[in-house]
């Protein structure tokens, strides 16, 4: 059995959780730390587990709301890491991150990562990082897409994503509120770049192209709390599934999703 957890996702912090059943043994990956650490504990006890309890953690790039936590988090529980030799190199300097490199492994577009009952394939996507990963996990069985933090879909993108039965999917902006807020002219270039994140049309577009008849759920993530709403994004991804605005669902910055099966 395959299933996920979003343990909080937007601006402020990013975290999933995916666990991959057999039997009475579980696997736990952890994707990104970007929540404080008393915060990250307190949710995965809310999940139902604990930190100790964790097999890996798995950091997609190294901005603030994704990487978080993470180096007190293993500092603390000797959790296994992995990331993106880029990722590794961009917060290595100045050696903070040094006692901890025996605790690292390294991955890279493509190359399978197997974790007891549970694989993760990462796979690039274009975003302003050092080597930005995004994952497909799988329990051999049954398949998740987690993709956020993206400035468009590439072909390779679409690619990785094909015959997911999930899909945690970065609707992060409406162009019409980023275009009216607040936010400083070089901002609202870098986040509607190609190289920065994916708008609900953009989102809604992806998931017209990989959608299938085993797509059975959607969450939507990475929301902006001031470029955009729940309602947007429902509107512009329910239209791309042929489904109710209510049928898909939200992650939500504080209390994440409930847990879903894949």
């Amino acid at each position: 059995m395959l299933r996920f957890k979003s343990l909080g996702s937007g601006s402020s912090g990013n975290a999933t959780l995916v666990e991959a059943q057999s039997g009475a043994h579980t696997t736990r990956l952890l994707i990104d730390c970007g929540l404080r650490l008393r915060d990250l504990e307190a949710r995965l006890i809310e999940a139902g587990t604990c930190a100790e309890d964790l097999d890996a953690i798995f950091i997609t790039h190294e901005h603030g709301d994704h990487i978080g936590c993470a180096r007190s988090f293993i500092k603390r529980y000797s959790t296994p890491l992995w990331m993106s030799q880029g990722t590794w190199l961009a917060v290595s300097d100045g050696g903070a991150w040094t006692p901890y490199q025996h605790l690292l492994n390294v991955a890279r577009d493509g190359s399978a990562i197997e974790l007891g009952d549970l694989q993760a394939m990462p796979f690039t996507v274009p975003h302003d990082a050092r080597e930005p990963l995004q994952l497909r996990c799988s329990d051999g069985d049954r398949h998740l897409g987690v993709v956020t933090d993206l400035g468009h879909a590439s072909s390779h993108v679409v690619a990785s994503l094909q015959g997911c039965h999930a899909l945690l999917l970065e609707a992060n902006h409406d162009p019409d509120l980023l275009q009216a807020s607040t936010y400083p002219s070089f901002l609202k270039q870098r986040v509607a770049g190609p190289w920065g994140h994916l708008a609900n049309h953009a989102a809604a577009e992806l998931l017209a192209r990989v959608k299938h008849d085993q797509l059975s759920y959607v969450l939507a993530a990475h929301l902006s709390e001031r470029n955009n709403t729940p309602e947007l994004a429902r509107t512009s991804l329910s239209k791309a599934l042929g489904c109710e605005m209510l049928d898909i669902a939200i992650a939500d910055p504080l209390t994440g999703s409930e847990w879903i099966q894949v």
